[in-house]
């Protein structure tokens, strides 16, 4: 996920760069649909409590870097003043964890392709300094 925040210079275009190789990603028919480290945490018990909090550890791994990004491109100016870096990695995370999830239930590129031209629509309009 974070190859296409940092090898796009503008953020909206890295994170909609990944939201699409997502999509294509969850529903390669090479291997199994989804991403393990989103998938295999519901199915941890007691035995494996290691594996559940190395998992976890990943996916806050996961929201770390997009807020990284997101604070770098707000003091850029490439997101409106008053937009919570934070909130807005969260929101994306969710999406892509959502985005697994309904790749594992079936859901094909396309269908996850529509997610993520939605998703994008949330996208926070402006940038610092020239208003909403």
């Amino acid at each position: 996920m974070g190859r296409a925040l940092e090898e796009e210079s503008d953020v909206r275009t890295g994170f909609h760069r990944m939201l699409r190789e997502a999509a294509a990603s969850y529903t390669d028919p090479r291997h199994p649909a989804g991403c393990l480290v989103i998938t295999a945490a519901t199915n941890c018990s007691a035995q494996t409590v290691d594996v559940e909090r190395d998992l976890r550890e990943r996916r806050r791994a996961n929201v770390r870097l997009f807020e990284e990004r997101l604070t770098r491109a707000a003091k850029a100016g490439e997101l409106p003043d008053g937009v919570p870096p934070r909130a807005l990695a969260v929101y994306f995370l969710a999406v892509v964890q959502g985005m697994s999830h309904q790749a594992r239930d079936g859901a094909s590129t396309a269908d996850l392709e529509q997610v993520a031209e939605l998703a994008m629509a949330a996208w926070p309009e402006g940038s610092a300094g020239r208003g909403a």
